[in-house]
């Protein structure tokens, strides 16, 4: 599997992995690589949720000609692998963490930002009339001890005191009585404006939009060499070069050890991986009596994620292995079905359809970043952190205005300074490997 930490951009020609949505999309688009030389006002590498609604907005809104490059084909990256949760959040820090870091107004800030994130792919769906398998049923972050509850229950009242937002603390017994029946689980908090998506059809969704907007993307098309001219911009793929006057890097977690200056080691590509099981039998369903629709993920260090998907199969997730040569070692599959089982021991057993993985990225200090080089000639975004779906889509629209419009930004930490270097970054993998051992022991 490509390794971002290792290699410099992926190779190309390389199919969807054997994912449970790589299989429900019947028809793919047809399409085609670079071949020869082109200009642009803006070139995006990366047709992912941020590219491809960054392209939307610039060729809709501001009436520029853009070209997206992607290494392989669009939705390849994470935007196609993962769980397709639409939540109001991304990073790793919690209300607590940002009112500490910046205070309660922009803390708020930051929370309104993650809602209209939600919002942001709504008005993709509705204005593309994307048929992406869009379920409501909320968000449930699950307490897997008795020592967090306290913790999400003065979350949910600082939300609905503070802020005034419709989440709720959801006490064990309500949890068994209106969500889910799961082992070790003892309360937690519901927010009722999230919603499911198959993320391959929502990024295809985006896709096509792009392309009716006058977006040119090219496909199978990595970017091999980058040089940067007095006023303008030319990447250099296998077959083509496309000169522009300002690049936009949109590969997040797939983002190459050597991209750019501006974000080389400011990341740290992780592994995360999904299994899906067998439709479940009316028994088994009786048992766990989740809700359809739910999306649920605890509160470890080692964090599972799972929801009950259309044809009543269970999506279940966690993390994967250190390095991508071994993402298909059977033993990480093995150890989400154990947790699989820990949570639902009903489906002991149960058989495995698919299993797959792909790469996030997170930040040394647990936040995203939209930012730009001092000549505001190369922007990027980057570092969702693993629940980037919906922030990723505003991210998009984000850094359109931040090139064209910059006056409408809110004023948030995203777009203040810059990703910050990793200190001693060649053991990044090293910290992780003792990071895994310990979390799973305080787990």
């Amino acid at each position: 599997m490509y390794d971002p930490i290792v290699e410099p951009y992926p190779q190309s020609w390389q199919q969807y992995p054997d994912s449970y949505w790589a299989r429900s999309i019947t028809t793919f688009p047809e399409t085609t690589s670079l071949v020869n030389d082109i200009q642009a006002d803006v070139a995006i590498i990366g047709a992912g949720y941020t590219g491809l609604s960054c392209a939307y907005h610039l060729a809709k809104q501001y009436g520029k000609s853009v070209v997206v490059l992607e290494a392989n084909d669009p939705g390849w990256g994470c935007s196609g692998r993962n769980a397709g949760f639409v939540l109001p959040g991304t990073g790793r820090l919690s209300l607590t963490d940002m009112e500490v870091k910046w205070g309660e107004a922009k803390a708020y800030g930051v929370f309104q930002e993650y809602m209209e994130s939600i919002d942001c792919v709504n008005d993709f769906i509705e204005k593309g009339q994307i048929d992406c398998d869009k379920t409501p049923g909320g968000y449930l972050k699950l307490a897997h001890k008795r020592a967090k509850v306290a913790g999400l229950r003065e979350q949910a009242e600082k939300l609905n005191e503070r802020y005034g937002e419709s989440v709720s603390f959801v006490c064990s017994k309500d949890v068994s009585r209106s969500f889910l029946k799961s082992a070790n689980m003892y309360g937690g908090i519901y927010f009722d404006k999230s919603f499911a998506v198959n993320p391959m059809k929502l990024v295809l969704g985006y896709y096509q939009m792009a392309t009716e907007a006058g977006v040119k993307t090219f496909s199978n098309s990595p970017v091999i060499n980058w040089q940067s001219k007095s006023n303008h911009q030319c990447l250099y793929t296998q077959n083509g070069r496309v000169t522009a006057e300002k690049v936009i890097i949109a590969s997040n977690g797939y983002t190459g050890k050597k991209m750019h200056s501006l974000v080389n080691n400011c990341h740290f590509p992780v592994l995360s991986s999904i299994i899906v099981t067998r439709p479940l039998s009316s028994e088994e369903l009786e048992s766990i009596q989740i809700k359809a629709g739910l999306m649920a993920m605890d509160t470890r260090r080692m964090k599972y994620y799972y929801r009950l998907l259309p044809d009543n199969r269970i999506l279940f997730g966690g993390r994967g292995a250190i390095s991508g040569k071994k993402a298909d070692n059977p033993k990480h599959k093995k150890r989400l079905t154990e947790g699989l089982k820990q949570t639902f021991p009903i489906l002991n057993g149960i058989e495995i359809d698919y299993f797959w993985s792909g790469w996030v990225s997170a930040t040394y200090d647990n936040y995203p970043r939209i930012h730009h080089n001092k000549d505001k000639t190369v922007y990027y975004s980057m570092g969702y952190c693993g629940s980037g779906l919906a922030f990723s889509s505003l991210a998009g629209k984000r850094l359109a205005q931040s090139m064209y419009e910059p006056e409408l930004l809110p004023d948030l930490p995203f777009w203040q300074s810059p990703l910050r270097k990793f200190p001693f970054s060649r053991f990044r993998r090293v910290g992780l490997s003792a990071y895994y051992t310990l979390a799973s022991l305080r787990d």
